[in-house]
């Protein structure tokens, strides 16, 4: 989390009450234990346990509140994005107040953070961007980036290896990628309110020709996929992280660039990713809005669009920060914020416009026929 925002600090408040009360106890029981400590004309106790006297209890777990995460889609920071980066605390304005409103916030770094590396011939679109790129999202609010997608390589395995480096230099925890597999499938575990949230990131979108190079593997450098037989590695590390975490979100790459409805395969990948123990899967890629919403206590959201894009007008300029609310498993509520691509960066709509492009996104679940609703079951 960023240290500039008024978060909470749960362990150290868990750390301070358990200090608090060793010592109460320790109080307690040297008053009752020496006998000099004894007001006059008290009884001392009996030294053995009499008949029905109730069993000592366990001391109570620390309480826990609900916490909120703040979603935002794809981030790259070419073209006319970049000049944004010479002052990194205001690059991300005016979003960034949305994003740093939440406990924790996360987004899809569609970008190499490199300046060294080496484009991969014949690719259409390669992306990179320097350091500055993850100052400018520590200092707007964002606590973690997946770069599990079709950029996270765009300057092959140098690039990524750069991108890893500058990732743990840096407050923002980057995750979906990695030196190995083990570490590209391993989910950024954040702390809050008395909760843990395992946050994942994997892409299911890659070019054929490019998936043995940018998978992940054994001591070899790449991404966390969903793809083929990388799926179960994939399930697995999600019911592993559940078993041990109250909450697990896993952001997923997918969708077809263009169109607001999921492939077909999606629906059946993210009951999976759910039956496996995902409290929350969202994702992106399409370059456009996808429908969003709750599946059982679960929520699922098929895609958030551009987020900070060189977009200028028309759908795939259509953009938003998505705002969950967790508790133990399940989320609470959510809330989807809807915004406007000007000038490379999200501009939140306001009044009726906002009323308007809600209702505009809430109606692509029935386009899309999928049985998602506003509220958990």
């Amino acid at each position: 989390m960023n240290p500039e925002r008024p978060r909470p600090r749960t362990r150290r408040i868990i750390a301070a009450g358990a200090a608090t009360l060793a010592l109460t106890l320790v109080a307690s029981c040297s008053s009752a234990d020496d006998p000099d400590q004894l007001d006059e004309g008290a009884v001392a106790p009996e030294t053995e346990e009499s008949e029905g006297t109730a069993e000592p209890q366990a001391a109570s777990e620390p309480a826990s509140e609900p916490f909120t995460v703040a979603f935002g889609g794809d981030v790259m920071f070419e073209g006319m994005l970049l000049p944004r980066l010479a002052d990194p605390a205001t690059a991300l304005d005016p979003i960034s107040e949305q994003l740093s409103a939440a406990d924790l916030a996360m987004v899809n770094l569609e970008t190499a953070v490199t300046e060294g590396g080496t484009p991969i011939p014949g690719k259409d679109f390669v992306f990179r961007a320097p350091s500055s790129a993850l100052e400018a999202l520590d200092s707007a609010g964002v606590d973690v980036a997946t770069l599990a997608n079709n950029h996270g390589m765009d300057y092959g395995e140098d690039g990524l290896l750069d991108t890893l480096d500058n990732g743990d230099a840096s407050p923002v925890a980057l995750v979906g990628a990695g030196r190995g597999a083990d570490e590209a499938y391993t989910p950024h575990v954040a702390e809050v309110n008395g909760q843990s949230v395992a946050m994942f990131g994997a892409t299911d979108v890659l070019d054929d020709h490019l998936i043995p190079e940018w998978t992940a593997g054994e001591g070899k450098p790449g991404l966390a996929t969903t793809k083929y037989e990388m799926k179960d590695r994939m399930l697995s590390a999600v019911s592993d992280a559940a078993a041990e975490h109250d909450n697990v979100v896993v952001f997923l790459h997918w969708g077809l660039e263009g169109s607001h409805c999921p492939l077909p395969h999606a629906p059946q990948l993210a009951d999976e990713l759910v039956e496996a123990g995902a409290t929350a899967v969202v994702g992106g890629h399409a370059h456009v809005l996808s429908p969003g919403g709750f599946q059982g206590d679960a929520y699922v959201h098929y895609g958030l669009s551009n987020f900070v894009f060189y977009n200028f007008s028309g759908p795939t300029a259509e953009t938003g920060v998505l705002t969950l609310t967790f508790d133990r498993g399940s989320v609470l509520e959510a809330d989807w914020a809807p915004a406007q691509i000007q000038g490379g960066v999200p501009v939140p709509y306001e009044g009726e416009a906002a009323d308007q492009a809600r209702q505009t996104w809430v109606d692509m679940r029935q386009e899309c026929g999928l049985p998602l609703t506003d509220s958990p079951a």
